[in-house]
């Protein structure tokens, strides 16, 4: 058999195996096949490595059906093949840029556009644009299961997980599938902060149709096929509204209809949650999202490249990833980053240019999780042991809650990490973290003395 079908045959059945197929499997090209090895090179230089590492059983299995019996593979780092791959990933891009591919998503993007508004939908969370990895292949499998058989399986859907891990896009994903495979349905996606507000307006405005909005309010979510509920924590402590998810839940459930919630924690883990409902968000399916590997970061910031039609180093996804560990969202804030920046001094997105503004390292050594925490410490007048106490007096707890917000945000630690620091749970650090996020929004005072910190530390 020809090198290059013997890779191909195999490559199909990779396609199906291997998440990441796009980013490290679909590049590799054969080179030779001596003997019982075949060589294939690489466009990246961490190939070799990352795809050993992680699929070498698949690629071997593939080879073996594909030659129909057993041949080892070596992969090569070829820089003449990356250069050009390079150049022909650049013209792709541009002509894509020119002439739109034409799709069956495409042209169901104005009905879907129409469809978006009354469902609350994003338009850029799709399965298509969801990077799978060991982290959230799971969750993505439960997603979508749900959204080709709505309430046949898993109903509830509780996908939980820490911020920024991709939960709402697995989410809205399941609505977006619905509405352009499934139009009949009636999907609605609302945060649970959102959907609290628009309670809230409703009981306070006066009038003698109080009760005609409070019915109006309740059929908006209880008429609809898809209930999309996001960021479910946010019930804690709000037992009128517990009381009104209680009723609409049941509701939804009684009639066949499909409920998606997501948090960032277990229902077990959100205080105050009354056990009738804890025992409904956990009577369905509740999978989980960790933060994302390395080989799964890399891909994440290569697709977003694509898609923004952004050229940059292979190296600069490698380093971003390196030093972006904790969840999508950072990783996707560092990129944007250097990408604004390259775009404003019209510049190519190289790893030193990557390296110079993001300055990753010198971030790393100067400031730990002590040094903030004594900084913290220092200006609310609370010792160290105070912080590593079981003391919940407002002043220590509230300066506890700013410095685990802080350390956080300066040194881009894990919450295990910082949990471990303060000797507290995960969850609680995640609560301090945004308590104070959320507080920065409204509370003045809070903002400047977070600053004063800040600038301190920065000395």
């Amino acid at each position: 058999m020809e090198v290059k079908e013997i890779w191909e045959k195999a490559k199909e059945e990779l396609a199906v195996t291997v998440p990441t197929f796009k980013m490290w499997i679909e590049p590799l090209e054969a080179a030779s096949f001596d003997g019982n090895m075949l060589t294939l090179i690489t466009a990246h230089a961490l190939a070799p490595q990352a795809v050993k590492s992680q699929h070498d059983a698949k690629i071997l299995e593939a080879l073996k059906n594909a030659y129909g019996k057993n041949i080892s593979y070596n992969i090569l780092f070829d820089e003449e093949f990356a250069d050009r791959y390079q150049k022909e990933k650049k013209k792709e891009l541009q002509k894509q840029k020119r002439t739109p591919i034409e799709t069956d998503e495409t042209r169901a993007m104005d009905n879907l556009a129409q469809m978006q508004s009354s469902a609350n939908l994003n338009l850029k969370y799709k399965f298509s644009n969801f990077v799978v990895g060991e982290n959230s292949r799971f969750a993505h499998a439960a997603a979508m299961t749900v959204a080709q058989n709505p309430a046949k399986k898993y109903n509830p859907l509780f996908i939980y997980g820490a911020s920024g891990l991709g939960k709402t896009h697995l989410m809205q994903a399941i609505g977006h599938y619905i509405i352009f495979n499934k139009p009949k349905l009636k999907v609605k996606y609302i945060k649970t902060e959102e959907y609290f507000n628009e309670l809230i307006k409703n009981l306070q405005t006066g009038g003698n149709d109080k009760t005609n909005r409070m019915d109006k309010f309740r059929q908006k979510y209880r008429n609809v096929d898809v209930l999309l509920i996001d960021d479910i924590q946010f019930l804690e402590s709000k037992t009128y509204t517990m009381e009104e998810i209680f009723h609409t839940f049941d509701s939804l459930h009684n009639n066949n209809k499909q409920i998606v919630i997501t948090s960032d924690r277990l229902p077990k883990d959100i205080p105050t949650l009354p056990d009738r409902l804890r025992t409904r968000f956990e009577m369905g399916l509740m999978v989980d999202i960790t933060p994302p590997d390395f080989e799964t970061r890399v891909a994440i910031l290569k697709n977003l490249a694509d898609m923004s039609g952004i050229n940059a180093e292979f190296s600069v996804f490698e380093y971003i990833a390196k030093n972006y560990v904790n969840n999508v969202r950072e990783l996707e804030g560092a990129f944007n980053k250097v990408s604004a920046y390259a775009d404003i001094e019209k510049t190519e997105l190289t790893f030193e240019f990557a390296r110079k503004v993001l300055n990753c390292e010198a971030m790393k050594q100067e400031i730990g999780i002590s040094e903030v925490a004594k900084a913290v410490g220092e200006y609310y007048g609370v010792s160290m042991a105070d912080f590593l106490s079981s003391a919940r007096n407002q002043r220590v707890s509230s300066a506890r809650h700013v410095a685990v917000y802080m350390t956080r945000e300066i040194t881009q630690k894990s919450f295990e990490s910082i949990a471990e620091f303060f000797k507290k749970k995960h969850t609680t650090m995640l609560y301090s973290y945004e308590k104070i996020r959320d507080e920065l929004r409204t509370n003045k005072e809070l903002e400047s003395a977070v600053y004063e910190i800040r600038r301190g530390l920065e000395k």
